[in-house]
């Protein structure tokens, strides 16, 4: 924790020379952004006969959580530890700091995406007023749940290479299988009893059901928060016994 500072000021290094040269830096993410949710919004509007006041907002949402919430932190976790590779084996540091190093970039670019869908709830004069405040908690979960991911996923994957690609595939798949681009509310209602048993769905919720004026189900939330313990304990107790032999795996 008194390495907070340090990894604050090197995840803001990581984006500076990430778009050093460029003249709008991550505000091309912003724009790329608009670019597909505005052309995915009419596209799919379409194909579900949805109006495009009700599906843009959520799909705007929606992607950003997704795309710099939840699929980036899962997949920047994996090589967490090996793109620190020259500062592990140039200095002695505490390697959650890399950990909280990756929070930190990922809260920027998180930050520059999130204009998105704050610039689609102003067009269409949206405002979900103080039930957004639900969505802190849920994003304070998805904090501590990235940390572990760092912990556990970036320590397996400095030992085993080929399960980075194998996450990155799966989170593909689970980019469709979850509510993003589709509505729940498509679902008939047998079929949407399932939906709390995908884990992404119920995590999701805890932040973008308030921030969309809704109260995630109770039953997400538990799940949601009974899924972080058992995700923290197991990353923790991983990465107590492998932390010795991580140097030299990166």
């Amino acid at each position: 924790m008194r390495s907070l500072r340090l990894a604050g000021t090197l995840g803001w290094t990581d984006i500076s020379l990430r778009y050093r040269g460029s003249v709008l830096g991550p505000f091309w993410m912003t724009i790329s952004a608009a670019i597909m949710v505005a052309s995915m919004g009419v596209i799919y509007a379409r194909l579900f006969h949805m109006n495009l006041r009700d599906y843009l907002p959520f799909l705007s949402l929606s992607m950003a959580l997704w795309q710099v919430g939840l699929s980036s932190l899962i997949q920047e976790s994996c090589t967490c530890f090996i793109d620190a590779e020259a500062s592990i084996h140039a200095m002695k540091l505490p390697f959650s700091l890399q950990a909280f190093r990756l929070l930190v970039r990922n809260a920027i670019v998180f930050a520059h995406s999130i204009v998105v869908p704050i610039g689609v709830f102003l067009i269409y004069g949206l405002f979900p007023g103080l039930i957004s405040l639900v969505s802190l908690p849920g994003l304070a979960l998805w904090l501590i749940d990235g940390f572990a991911a760092c912990l556990l996923l970036g320590a397996l994957c400095a030992r085993f290479r080929d399960i980075a690609p194998i996450i990155g595939a799966f989170m593909q798949i689970a980019f469709y299988v979850t509510p993003i681009i589709w509505k729940p509310t498509q679902l008939s209602p047998h079929q949407s009893r399932y939906l709390v048993l995908n884990p992404f769905y119920d995590l999701l919720e805890m932040v973008r059901g308030p921030i969309l004026g809704t109260l995630p189900p109770l039953s997400a939330v538990l799940i949601s928060v009974s899924l972080s313990i058992i995700w923290c304990v197991v990353a923790f107790l991983f990465f107590a016994r492998t932390r010795e032999r991580l140097a030299f795996w990166v």
